[in-house]
């Protein structure tokens, strides 16, 4: 089996993972990180938390990517369900985070589901599982091959609590589901 077709395997099988379920509508999908253990921290290769449009650069199974985070936007979007209508919560809105990755050499297969909000007391809340049609666009892709010289840009969507805002905008491995970040970005404050 060739390099490019294990990544692509991996991604696809992780990808399935991600999206099981019944189909129902399911809450939105919030984890409580165990304080600051190692899962919560930053990988080896990462300073410390990046401002919005610094690049994190990462080489794996010989792709090289270089992902950042362009904005955040929360309750400013008013879409045909609120998310309180969709999850059956109350207090939640909808959130947009904003995210570039361009691959500098090899392969790769994207997705937002690498993606996560983390909060002050350590709740991580990772993308909608629902997208509609008035979402912003252009949408970051589920899942996408990328081959080099090629970027990737778009917006996906959180269920957030309205009254709180995350303090960072996570990259994060999709191999288990600790949510172990690989990179992160401060979110400014409102």
């Amino acid at each position: 089996m060739s390099t490019r077709t294990a990544i692509a395997t991996v991604s696809l099988l992780a990808f399935a993972v991600a999206c099981s379920g019944s189909g129902d509508a399911v809450k939105p999908d919030v984890s409580k990180a165990a304080g600051k253990s190692a899962a919560a921290k930053p990988g080896p290769s990462l300073k410390g938390p990046l401002a919005f449009g610094a690049p994190f650069t990462v080489t794996t199974h010989g792709a090289t990517m270089a992902t950042t985070v362009i904005r955040y936007e929360q309750g400013k979007f008013h879409f045909r369900r609120s998310a309180d209508e969709e999850f059956g919560t109350t207090g939640y809105t909808w959130a947009v985070v904003e995210i570039e990755g361009c691959l500098k050499s090899g392969f790769a297969v994207v997705t937002r589901n690498t993606w996560a909000l983390e909060y002050a007391d350590g709740t991580r809340i990772r993308p909608s599982r629902v997208t509609y049609g008035d979402f912003p666009k252009p949408e970051y892709p589920h899942m996408a091959s990328v081959n080099a010289g090629e970027c990737v840009h778009g917006k996906t969507v959180f269920a957030v609590p309205a009254n709180q805002r995350p303090e960072r905008v996570l990259h994060t491995s999709e191999k288990s589901k600790k949510l172990e970040t690989l990179a992160e970005w401060t979110v400014p404050k409102a």
